[in-house]
């Protein structure tokens, strides 16, 4: 491995250098976990499961799914909410007037 002499670099190389390592360590963190999963995935079917059975969750072909917006406000609707999460600010300021959630169903 070539040694820098970080001591005889100006700032503007120094700065660039310090981009490419971190764009070298994601790179190489990427690497490594794909290199991590396969081994997992291969374990798991040699022992006849999926990946998935053993860990939970969607795995690597998993898609995540959209929630339908469940509530509205009147004044934007643009602005909506699926109900589940925190709820949106323009919501709030309604509920603290006293309007209740099932005013703004969709």
């Amino acid at each position: 491995m070539a040694t820098v002499n970080l001591s005889k670099m100006n700032l503007k190389e120094l700065i660039a250098l310090q981009a490419n390592v971190e764009q070298a360590i994601e790179e190489a963190r990427l690497r490594e976990r794909q290199e991590v999963l396969s081994k997992m995935e291969e374990m798991a079917q040699e022992a006849g499961f999926s990946i998935n059975e053993l860990v939970g969750g969607k795995g690597r072909k998993g898609r995540t799914t959209v929630s339908a917006a469940k509530y509205a406000n009147p004044d934007n609707r643009a602005e909506t909410w699926t109900g589940r999460g925190r709820k949106p600010n323009w919501l709030v300021e309604k509920l603290k007037k006293g309007a209740s959630v099932e005013d703004f169903a969709i």
